[in-house]
């Protein structure tokens, strides 16, 4: 485990290109490796758990290529097939439950493995709809973590409603519906993002969405995808942490190129600008280019939805212990499977920055101290955590300083975070 030592800096000028958009790179891969010929991916993420990926639709039968910026996959004209070796998913919630549902209906038996965080993540979330559809998954104890032994066999569609908002489950879901009988409906209660189902229909695939409320039905035909060329955007939930250091800092401007602006997925921009944040930029096309500019916070209320899949919770937290007044955070459960505990890892960033913070059952409430000039030199274990060490980082740099055990885990998402964070010195 590396420590790395972050430093106050006084005026952070410049632009950045955070990697591409790691939802949309893992379904780039899947769905690639799933078509009948060669597909070609541009800005796909670089960091271990798209790699990863990546590896085991290799070790499932497709070619994976790297030529320069493109990203070479072709998927085998007769289909995937069982692997003999152990799938190893590394850190990544996102690859296993997508997987969970492709390899269900592939003939033979898989195992999914993971490291020690990704084995403490229940799984019976995925494995509760696939069984419907006829899969045989099993998983440990009764949430059912890793590892997963799954069978492949024949599927059926389902009617399913998603009981906790989740954009992975919905992906499971529909990535099984490709090989079932039938079609396949989810039900969200609450809209999540959106790439399985825009990327599907990309692909060719037969996908109806219809907004219901708060929620969203999504109807699936199966289908094999086509091969395609696949631009993946910039990743929002990594272009918010130079939104919130651009910000919190006294002396700074920070340009972020291409992010991603589907409504589910920059809905932290909002927030922030809520607070006060001076923040350009047009959300309302596909893609967008944000500039962050030092800024006055004032609390707010945050609730999940405003966040669906509450990556930014932790910047977030970085923002509010910057801010005037008491910030609560609403319904913020999910925090608690993430790759670590977030949920108690966004109060002991609070905590070590000098803010006050505590909790009221999945709500939790952050005192800020007014402005990150305030902040504390302070020390943090990142615990596995890619989102608590940029968070902590951009405290440190913005802040007075920060020691953070564990950074190596960054590269797990955003392997050149470091180095881009020097560069707007």
């Amino acid at each position: 485990m590396t420590t790395v030592r972050v430093i106050r800096q006084n005026r952070f000028s410049g632009t950045v290109r955070v990697p591409g958009d790691k939802s949309a790179s893992h379904r780039a891969v899947l769905l690639s490796a799933l078509a009948d010929g060669a597909s070609v991916i541009t800005g796909l993420s670089k960091g271990e758990d798209v790699a990863g990926t990546a590896a085991i639709v290799e070790a499932l039968g497709a070619i994976v290529e790297r030529r320069g910026d493109e990203v070479h996959i072709d998927g085998p004209s007769h289909g995937l097939r069982a692997a003999q070796a152990p799938l190893d998913c590394g850190n990544s919630g996102t690859t296993i439950r997508l997987l969970s549902g492709i390899v269900s209906a592939i003939e033979g038996h898989h195992k999914l493995v993971g490291d020690p965080s990704l084995s403490k993540r229940p799984m019976d979330r995925v494995a509760i709809p696939l069984r419907q559809m006829g899969a045989a998954i099993q998983g440990v104890g009764d949430r059912e973590v890793p590892p997963l032994s799954i069978t492949g066999q024949p599927l059926f569609g389902i009617d399913y409603e998603v009981p906790v908002p989740s954009a992975q489950v919905k992906a499971a879901v529909l990535l099984a519906g490709l090989f079932a009988s039938g079609e396949t409906i989810v039900r969200e209660r609450m809209r999540t993002r959106t790439a399985t189902e825009d990327m599907l229909r990309q692909a060719g695939v037969t996908v109806s969405s219809i907004d219901e409320g708060e929620g969203r039905v999504i109807t699936l035909t199966p289908g094999r995808p086509t091969a395609q060329q696949w631009a993946v955007p910039s990743d929002p939930s990594q272009a918010a942490f130079f939104v919130v250091l651009g910000a919190l800092a006294g002396d700074a401007s920070i340009q972020i190129l291409d992010v991603e602006a589907a409504p589910e997925r920059i809905g932290f921009v909002p927030v922030l600008r809520r607070m006060g944040a001076q923040i350009v930029g047009d959300l309302s096309g596909a893609t967008t280019t944000l500039t962050a500019n030092s800024s006055n916070l004032t609390a707010t209320e945050i609730h999940a939805r405003e966040i669906p899949s509450v990556d930014e919770a932790p910047i977030l937290a970085i923002a509010a212990s910057a801010a005037t007044g008491v910030t609560a955070f609403r319904d913020m459960g999910e925090l608690r499977l993430k790759e670590s505990d977030r949920f108690e890892g966004c109060l002991a960033l609070a905590r070590g920055v000098g803010a006050k913070a505590w909790s009221d059952g999945d709500d939790f409430f952050i005192e800020g101290l007014g402005s990150a000039s305030s902040f504390l030199d302070f020390s943090i274990e990142a615990g596995l955590d890619h989102r608590i060490v940029m968070s902590a980082a951009v405290a440190g740099a913005a802040g007075n300083g920060a020691t953070i055990a564990g950074a190596d885990t960054v590269a797990s998402s955003y392997p050149g975070f470091f180095e881009d964070l020097a560069s707007l010195r």
